[in-house]
């Protein structure tokens, strides 16, 4: 297959593409009126669950932002939740989990079919050029939400049970790799051409902590889950070393990174995702263009790059100011 019929997102896995391209994490959603449309008529459950609804959300930013890649519109619960457990999301609230004293008695996934549906439905509906990315949350961070039974400020329940039941701990983290992987390569079997992993939570973490509990984890998955990969870590500069050893094909980081300067970055032959800070996103349209540029030059000429924010997109966001920056990058010439 030429390079002119290869979509642009994946000629960067190849080190082949003469553009840049940009899609945006928390793309399909909130900060679209599209979107809340939707969720004046459906709970999140039914939006998730219902693979018409998925398809349509999934598709939405093509349309409206121009960019160069879907992401599933999934939640990264859902894995735990075929693996039994009680799993809700309310629309205002989010995700609301029942805790569990007892994580050695959570069976395996095992299909997931609404997902398969959705992912089907899809690809039906994205152009050629368009390739759909699949991910799932990496076990640290799916760990966090089970122990805490929702989001945290703290984590005290998580280091907490790390700390007091470090052999409990790892096999509830061994368990979620080995279901991470099964859930990553239904997504590959049902059509997605690339995945990302989200480590959100994993950069409260010492370096020596997440060697020890996170980083072999996502070694395994990058490891046995064959399929274009990014990693992304929350919080990264202080693990970006070893997030540099996961095996993940890009290493997608958020601000707390210079992308200029860092030296793993400069010397790194894995691919690079980020990383304009997402409270830019309100900013004057032409200190946001600066900042755009900024971030573009300090990669200039590198192959193996994709633009993207260094968190997801806030809920309140204004549309207009991500088409703005799609374009830019779009019209941006690398030398």
């Amino acid at each position: 297959m030429s390079d002119s019929n290869v979509p642009l997102l994946l000629q960067t896995f190849q080190r082949s593409n003469k553009s840049v391209p940009v899609w945006f994490m928390r793309q399909a959603g909130r900060y679209l009126p599209e979107y809340r449309a939707f969720k004046t008529k459906y709970s999140l459950d039914e939006m998730f669950q219902t693979p018409e609804l998925v398809a349509e959300i999934t598709c939405q930013p093509i349309d409206i932002l121009k960019v160069d890649a879907a992401i599933l519109f999934a939640d990264i619960l859902t894995l735990p939740q075929s693996m039994g457990f009680d799993i809700h999301f309310d629309n205002k609230k989010g995700p609301i989990i029942s805790l569990t004293d007892d994580f050695d008695t959570i069976r395996d996934m095992e299909d997931v079919p609404h997902i398969r549906q959705s992912i089907a439905l899809t690809l039906e509906r994205l152009p050629d050029h368009i390739p759909l990315i699949g991910f799932a949350g990496a076990p640290f961070t799916v760990a966090t939400y089970l122990i805490e039974g929702g989001s945290s400020i703290n984590f005290t329940r998580t280091l907490k049970y790390m700390a007091t039941e470090p052999e409990k701990f790892d096999r509830l983290m061994s368990r979620l790799t080995e279901n991470t992987i099964r859930y990553l390569n239904l997504q590959i079997e049902s059509g997605v051409s690339v995945f990302q992993l989200f480590d959100s939570w994993a950069g409260i973490l010492r370096p020596a902590d997440y060697e020890r509990f996170v980083l072999p984890c996502v070694q395994r998955i990058f490891r046995e889950v064959k399929c274009p990969s990014i990693y992304f870590l929350k919080n990264t500069h202080h693990l970006l070393e070893l997030m540099e050893q996961s095996g993940a094909d890009f290493l997608s980081v958020d601000h707390t990174v210079d992308l200029g300067s860092n030296p793993v970055i400069r010397q790194t032959d894995r691919g690079v995702q980020g990383n304009l800070y997402n409270g830019l996103l309100y900013a004057d349209p032409e200190v946001l263009r600066n900042e755009v540029d900024k971030v573009l030059k300090s990669m200039n000429g590198r192959r193996g790059y994709i633009f993207n924010l260094s968190h997801g997109i806030f809920p309140d966001v204004n549309p207009d100011q991500l088409k703005r920056i799609v374009e830019q990058v779009h019209q941006f010439k690398q030398t």
